[in-house]
C-alpha cells in the first residue's frame, strides 16, 4: 500500500509538469523596425511668377480679395471695383485698369482703402520712363523715395503725407499699389506693398 501511495503522489507530480509545459507559451522574436518611407510631392509647390501679363478685366484677377484680405490681416468692406481706363497714344499708353477695394457701404470711389492699378505702354522704355517721372513729381512734392524688393523685381516705395504707394514696370506693364488715408500703417508698408504689387502681376493658373 506504501508503495501504491508512492506511485500516485509522483504521478500527480509528473502530471502537474506536463500541464505546466501545455500552458507555457512560446516566445517569438520581435518584428523588425518599420523604416518609414519618404514619399516626394508629386507636384512642386507653386511660387508666384511675375511676367508682363495682358490686362485683366476683373479684379480677383488683378489681386482676389482672399489673398488682400489674407496679406491685410484683416477683412475689407464692400466688393473691390474696376474702372478700365483708355488708351493715351500721346504718352504711349495702350490699357488700363484700376481696382478699388475696401469702399465702405453707400461710398464711392475716393474711400477705397487700398487701389491697385496696371498699364500697358507700347514698349519697355516708354514704360519705365512713365515709372521714372512719377518717381520725380512725387520727390518734387516731398515724399520719401525708397527702393524695394517686388518678387525678384525692383519698386520704388513713395510715401507721401495722406498716400503711399508702391510703383515699378515689368516690360511693357506698370503696377502701382496704393494706401490710401494712412489705412496700412507705416511700418507694415514694406511687408505688405510688395506682396499686393507682386500678386497684381502674376496671371492666376
Amino acid at each position: 500500500m506504501r508503495g501504491n501511495k508512492f506511485f500516485v503522489v509522483l504521478g500527480a507530480v509528473a502530471l502537474t509538469l506536463c500541464a505546466a509545459c501545455s500552458t507555457a507559451v512560446p516566445q517569438t522574436q520581435a518584428p523588425p523596425p518599420q523604416i518609414p518611407r519618404i514619399t516626394p510631392p508629386t507636384t512642386p509647390s507653386r511660387v508666384p511668377l511675375m511676367v508682363d501679363r495682358a490686362l485683366p478685366d476683373d479684379c480677383e484677377l488683378v489681386v482676389p480679395v482672399e489673398v488682400m484680405n489674407a496679406t491685410l490681416g484683416t477683412e475689407l468692406e464692400g466688393e473691390p471695383r474696376i474702372i478700365v481706363g483708355i488708351k493715351e497714344p500721346g504718352i504711349g499708353r495702350t490699357g488700363k485698369v484700376d481696382c478699388y477695394y475696401g469702399i465702405p457701404e453707400k461710398k464711392g470711389l475716393p474711400d477705397a482703402k487700398i487701389v491697385i492699378g496696371l498699364s500697358t505702354y507700347a514698349d519697355d522704355l516708354t514704360a519705365r520712363t512713365r515709372v521714372a517721372e512719377s518717381v520725380e513729381a512725387e520727390r518734387g512734392e516731398g515724399a520719401k523715395i525708397t527702393e524695394v524688393d517686388v518678387g525678384k523685381q525692383k519698386g520704388t516705395l513713395i510715401e507721401g503725407k495722406d498716400e503711399q504707394m508702391l510703383i515699378g514696370s515689368l516690360g511693357k506693364s506698370t503696377f502701382v499699389v496704393r494706401n490710401r488715408n494712412n489705412f496700412i500703417p507705416k511700418e507694415k508698408l514694406v511687408a505688405v506693398l510688395p506682396v499686393l504689387a507682386q500678386q497684381s502681376m502674376t496671371p492666376p493658373v
